[in-house]
């Protein structure tokens, strides 16, 4: 088996600001795996949030290249590398090659469904009021709205654009921007509105408090959230965790962790970072198994991967063999 692993950059459409920062661009790591003339692709996003860079995940796929080349299986790779992005890439890029090499698609190897398309929800990053409401009035197409705020002032345009997309719900993402008094002034401010979920309202390390909070709507864990490992410690805490592969490490887990998220009594979204169509491939497809989606990554993007998703509107469909599994 040979590897190949390669830092891309895509240009965002516009900034992409949220409470942990403002970013104009995508940098992603692709590992690509050849054997016996079948290729495999895999794409992470790493994320500054959890420590990680393009230079550092490409130094940890890197550091086991010998174990890789050797030829890796896909259980092998979840002790190779821990969870996170450098993990992602290698796993996603074992399923693709396998499912090359089997001529099979990767959920028929998985013992999943046929995806369908999925309603995915569109981000709305934190800018001025006026600016965020208009962005709210131009994806009229878009009945799941994703609001980034960053402090409480932000509170406002939650409400105001609730108003403007009465026919739309929305997913209110804090990324641990409040405390547990501004979570208060969040939840009644929101009283009456039209609210899927909130994603992530206090810090992860803060989240202790949220046992004591009786809330109308969905409490969702991101931040705090990233494998099955995690399951039992937040079933008491919240309602619902936000599954990305970046975060898990790869579909093998991302799958593991829907299907032990849902034995625990917790609801599910399938989130990811910003990234293009290839990292976002194998998310559409345990999406099928969520009650909430939102991958508008490529969405988000000036320019993506060849092969993209094809999306009608809000609706994602799944990938093309020609991109992924």
């Amino acid at each position: 088996m040979q590897l190949n692993i390669v830092e891309d950059v895509f240009k965002f459409k516009q900034v992409f600001r949220i409470a942990h920062g403002a970013r104009t661009e995508a940098r992603v790591v692709k590992v690509t795996l050849s054997q016996d003339g079948f290729i495999g692709q895999g794409e992470c996003v790493p994320y500054p949030r959890y420590g990680e860079s393009p230079q550092s995940v490409m130094a940890q796929i890197e550091a086991v290249r010998g174990q890789i080349e050797a030829g890796v299986s896909i259980d092998g790779a979840q002790s190779l590398l821990p969870h996170g992005a450098a993990r992602n890439a290698l796993d996603c890029a074992l399923w693709d090659l396998k499912a090359k090499q089997e001529g099979a698609r990767v959920w028929e190897l998985a013992g999943l469904p046929t995806p369908q398309p999925v309603l995915s929800a569109i981000t709305i990053v934190i800018d001025e009021l006026d600016k965020m409401v208009a962005s709210a009035l131009s994806y009229k197409d878009f009945p799941l709205l994703k609001i980034k705020i960053g402090s409480e002032g932000d509170i406002a345009s939650v409400v105001e654009i609730a108003k403007v997309r009465n026919d739309a719900s929305l997913i209110i993402d804090a990324n641990e921007a409040l405390d547990i008094n501004g979570l208060h002034r969040l939840l009644n401010a929101c009283d009456g509105l039209n609210i899927a979920l909130i994603e992530q309202p206090l810090k992860a390390s803060d989240d202790e408090e949220l046992r004591n909070i009786k809330s109308p709507f969905v409490i969702c864990a991101d931040e705090a959230f990233h494998t099955s490992a995690d399951i039992e410690r937040l079933a008491s805490k919240y309602d619902a965790v936000n599954v990305k592969i970046d975060k898990t490490g790869g579909f093998t887990e991302g799958l593991k962790s829907i299907k032990m998220a849902k034995a625990a009594g917790l609801k599910t979204m399938m989130g990811c970072m910003v990234g293009t169509s290839l990292v976002t491939a194998p998310a559409q497809i345990l999406a099928n198994m969520t009650e909430w989606v939102d991958l508008d990554g490529p969405l988000l993007l000036a320019e993506d991967r060849e092969f993209p998703l094809e999306n009608n509107g809000a609706f994602l469909s799944p990938p093309d063999r020609k991109l992924w599994g």
